[in-house]
C-alpha cells in the first residue's frame, strides 16, 4: 500500500482507533465465543501516555501498534489492520517496527499475547520469530504468550 503514514496517535483519532480495532477484531467474536480483549480496551488513556502509533492513508486511519514498555522487555500490546488493508504486508511491517523500536530502546526482547484460539495470529507470530512461553486465562479469555529474543 502506497503512501501509507506512521505517526504517533493523537486524542482526535479516538474514534478512528475505536472503529478500526472493532473492524479488525468482529470477526473473531465467533472463532473465540466472547468478545476479544482489544474491544473491551479503552483506548484513551494509551494514547495519552504516547504507546499508540496509527498508520494512515488518504482514506484515514488502516492500522495501529501499541508497544508498551515493561521491566524487562517490551509488550507488543496491539497489532490491529483494517480489513480492507489486510493482506498488503502492514502488520508485518508493524512487526519489523516494532522489533527496531524495542531495540532502540534497550530491550533484548519482545512480548506479546493472543488468544489461544486465534490460530492465524498464533501462526503469524510464530512464523515471525516468536515462540510460545505460557498459556493462562485472564479477562475470561484463554490467552497465550509468546516471545522473541532479539539479536
Amino acid at each position: 500500500m502506497s503512501n501509507v503514514l506512521l505517526r504517533p496517535a493523537t486524542a482526535a483519532d479516538l474514534p478512528q482507533i475505536t472503529a478500526l480495532v472493532r473492524a479488525a477484531y468482529t470477526p473473531w467474536v465467533d472463532v473465540i465465543g466472547a468478545t476479544p480483549g482489544p474491544m473491551q480496551d479503552a483506548y484513551g488513556p494509551a494514547i495519552a501516555e504516547g504507546v499508540v502509533q496509527v498508520m494512515e492513508d488518504a482514506q484515514g486511519l488502516v492500522a495501529l501498534l501499541i508497544l508498551r514498555p515493561l521491566d524487562d522487555a517490551m509488550l507488543l500490546e496491539n497489532v490491529a489492520v483494517l480489513p480492507r488493508a489486510q493482506g498488503m504486508g502492514l502488520g508485518q511491517s508493524l512487526l519489523t517496527m516494532a522489533e527496531r523500536a524495542t531495540r532502540e530502546a534497550g530491550f533484548g526482547r519482545i512480548v506479546l499475547y493472543t488468544h489461544a484460539r486465534m490460530a492465524s495470529n498464533l501462526a503469524l507470530y510464530e512464523r515471525a520469530g516468536f515462540v510460545r512461553i505460557e498459556e493462562r486465562r485472564e479477562r475470561g479469555l484463554d490467552r497465550v504468550y509468546m516471545e522473541k529474543t532479539l539479536g
